[in-house]
């Protein structure tokens, strides 16, 4: 179990990594996921830095546990923005049947982030 959580550690915190950077590279890609209202370039700017943040804490062994429990809680609150682009005749990640799949990928990836957080 050690060196599969190993290996989620690196997963996890090179995707969240990763996602974090493109926010910043990217942030057109974001609009059509944060709903209207919302400030879209400051949303996507916060959530830039907390995909980064607790990416990279995934690296760190006296914030792994903290960064472990930081995901769940970040893909549980972006699971509503799935669920809502699922929602719209054009999702803004594509095809409905990939906002669709999405939202029970939510899940895998919460699981993922609870095994680390389990055996860090």
């Amino acid at each position: 179990m050690e060196t599969t959580v190993f290996i989620l550690k690196i997963i996890y915190g090179a995707f969240f990594c990763f996602a974090g950077i493109m926010h910043f590279i990217k942030p057109r890609f974001f609009n059509g996921f944060i709903p209207k209202g919302f400030p879209k370039l400051s949303v996507n700017y916060i959530v830039g830095i907390l995909e980064f943040g607790l990416g990279f804490s995934l690296f760190l062994d006296n914030y792994c546990k903290l960064g472990a429990i930081g995901i769940i809680i970040l893909l549980f609150g972006l699971l509503f923005i799935h669920i809502w682009d699922y929602t719209k005749p054009k999702p803004a990640i594509g095809s409905k049947k990939l906002a669709f799949i999405r939202i029970p990928f939510q899940f895998v990836l919460m699981y993922g982030a609870y095994l680390i957080y389990l055996n860090s």
